[in-house]
């Protein structure tokens, strides 16, 4: 039997003992300046000229004696005569001997073809860069383990370094694993997953500094994995091995570390990210990195960025913090370090900051997210309201620009926030799917911007304006129409099982798929259970709950679910067929102070446009009849 293992190691313990094993011993090279961006110096590079290397005139004008025009003011101008007290020099023309100082030319009268005449004093060295004003000759430009900017070039071509010391890039070997692995093709047959990982771990290796050599896919056979790891480890200064980590039946990673090595940590206490192997082989380190694309990104900072860094003798540098509301409450559990993708954006001057989905296989929640935040292994997560501190993943100034929406998912956010950047390219849209009521309340507490919903009451017959009047009640708040949509069962193609009414969903061997607590489409399938008797346990999968009509979607053309109640354009987006249900009305609820700010108006504006209208209705199912007319403002604003 084999010996398998996992353990908890904590994340620091386990980056200072590869820290301790590893002994990089980086080449160097020489390579022309010009080309040296983001490169790392391996010595100290002193001037080997100066710079200037004359006296060189700083302005346009006359080199003169300074002592000549000494006492020159508007009551007693001087006269100076071509050649004899004057000589005429441009910006960077060297000063001629037995001359001091500059006058600029502004402030030359010219008298005749000969004689000039001056109405100030100037003193000696007056406009003129002395010999070594930028670089002297012999002074250290750079020194050593410095990763060169753009004005480093500048100063080392001025210092006369026309090719320079660098330490080679690390090589990297990046070997992908896995018997249901192919490249990257617009087919994939079942059971097949496209390789992915190792374009994403070449792309931040580069960033970093290194250069990366993606190896071929090779099959889960320890055999096969054995030579490859061999192999690479002769001419790699860093091997990393993907996937293969864990503990499972065919997760050779680790036996194949032990085997060539040693393995120095087999499993971090964090979350995600757990199943990483750690290890020596040839005195070059070996990283297991999980298959999951998050654990796999987080686990290749952790472990490759630093080494990266070690090899270089480079710094760190660490991302920019902000101190956030947290807008959701997030559970974590005692024992691990928790890291949760998170969206961030400014609300009233407030940073509010809202969880991603933490599963650690979603990649899109890496796409998606502003910002990390890191839970200590002693706590237990945070309440909904209190401060957290937020790592970011971009600018704050991006923060500061970006439109915090939630509420109902739908298709024509996506073409909102489309526009919005074609029109105004410094302007962003994040969203989160929290479902109408979520939105409701997020808009309430001051958490987002906008809200999308589609809350039908049963008691008027009509959408939305009557929950906000409930839950909203003297809130700042404007209600505006964006879009008429249809709902509908989504089934599969040519409709199998026949689904035409809600009490199909009942009938023997129907799986359903629901939206989560709060949604919209929810509360509308909720509402036909009512109006047929149904209850809602007789159901099978009526608890599986999607958070996006796209998800629905996706778990109807995947074969996990028959029928899921949702819009045309997502049945379209997964050449599903569709049942229609009912027409139902999608209005954006924008608080007061976004409705009346530039960004608010600038987003009307893109709603009231023939391209909104265009590319939502190009989507199908979709009528945009009313878009952007107001349903219900407060009573102390004014329509724009």
């Amino acid at each position: 039997m084999r010996k398998i293992y996992l353990e908890d190691t904590p994340l620091r313990e386990a980056q200072e003992k590869i820290a301790k094993k590893v002994r990089f011993a980086p080449q160097i090279e020489y390579i022309p300046t010009a080309k040296a961006l983001g490169r790392v110096t391996a010595e100290p590079i002193y001037a080997k000229v100066s710079m200037p290397n004359y006296h060189a005139s700083a302005m346009d004008g006359i080199a003169v004696r300074a002592e000549k025009t000494f006492g020159a003011d508007e009551q007693h101008p001087v006269r100076l005569k071509r050649g004899e007290d004057y000589v005429e020099v441009d910006t960077g023309d060297p000063i001629p001997d037995g001359f001091d100082a500059v006058i600029m030319i502004e402030y030359v009268h010219q008298v005749d073809e000969e004689t000039i005449e001056i109405l100030e004093s100037v003193a000696p060295w007056q406009h003129i860069r002395p010999i070594g004003e930028d670089v002297v000759i012999g002074e250290v430009i750079v020194p050593a383990h410095h990763k060169l900017r753009p004005v480093d070039l500048g100063a080392l071509l001025a210092g006369g370094n026309v090719t320079i010391p660098v330490y080679k890039k690390p090589r990297v070997v990046i070997i992908p694993t896995g018997s249901e692995l192919i490249p990257p093709s617009e087919k994939v047959a079942e059971g097949e997953i496209i390789e992915f990982n190792g374009a994403v771990f070449a792309a931040y290796l580069e960033e970093w500094g290194a250069e990366p050599v993606i190896h071929s896919i090779v099959p889960d056979d320890c055999g096969l994995i054995r030579e490859a790891v061999k192999s690479a480890v002769q001419d790699a200064d860093l091997v990393l091995l993907n996937a293969g980590s864990s503990a499972g039946r065919e997760d050779f990673t680790v036996h194949v570390v032990e085997e060539l090595g040693e393995v120095l940590t087999h499993g971090v206490a964090t979350r995600p990210g757990k199943p990483v192997v750690v290890g020596i082989v040839e005195g070059k380190p070996v990283i297991g990195l999980p298959g999951y694309p998050v654990s796999a990104y987080l686990n290749l900072e952790w472990f490759a960025r630093s080494l990266i860094h070690r090899y270089y003798g480079v710094m760190e540098n660490e991302r920019q913090k902000i101190k956030a509301t947290i807008g959701r409450r997030i559970v974590s559990v005692m024992g691990a370090e928790d890291f949760i993708r998170m969206t961030v954006g400014c609300i009233d001057g407030k940073y509010i900051a809202n969880p991603l989905t933490r599963a650690a296989g979603v990649t899109m929640s890496m796409v998606r997210a502003d910002g990390l935040l890191r839970i200590s292994p002693g706590h237990l997560g945070y309440e909904q309201g209190e401060t957290a501190e937020i790592e970011l993943y971009r600018p704050l100034e991006q923060i500061h620009n970006t439109i915090v929406a939630t509420g109902s998912h739908d298709l024509s956010m996506d073409v909102l926030h489309t526009l919005l950047r074609l029109v105004h390219p410094d302007r962003f849209l994040v969203s989160s799917h929290l479902g109408s009521m979520g939105g409701i309340l997020a808009i309430q507490k001051g958490e987002a911007h906008i809200a999308g919903i589609h809350l039908f009451d049963e008691a008027t017959g009509t959408y939305n304006q009557p929950f906000v009047e409930k839950y909203l009640p003297g809130k700042d708040v404007v209600l505006i129409q964006l879009v008429y949509r249809q709902q509908g069962w989504i089934v599969k193609p040519g409709n199998p099982l026949g689904i035409a009414t809600v009490r199909d969903l009942v009938r023997p061997g129907v799986t359903y798929i629901n939206r989560q607590r709060g949604a919209g489409t929810r509360l509308l399938l909720d509402y036909l259970l009512k109006q047929e008797r149904i209850d809602q346990a007789d159901i099978y999968g009526y608890s599986r709950e999607a958070v996006s009509h796209l998800s629905v979607a996706a778990a109807v053309a995947g074969g996990t679910a028959d029928v899921g109640l949702g819009i045309y354009s997502a049945a379209k987006a997964m050449g599903l067929d569709f049942i229609p249900v009912a027409e139902e009305r999608y209005d954006l609820l924008m608080s007061g102070s976004f409705y009346r700010s530039e960004e608010g108006a600038q987003l009307l504006e893109i709603i009231r446009s023939p391209q909104f209208v265009q590319e939502v209705e190009r989507l199908g199912g979709y009528n945009c009849r009313d878009s952007g007319s107001i349903i219900y403002i407060s009573s102390h604003l004014s329509p724009t």
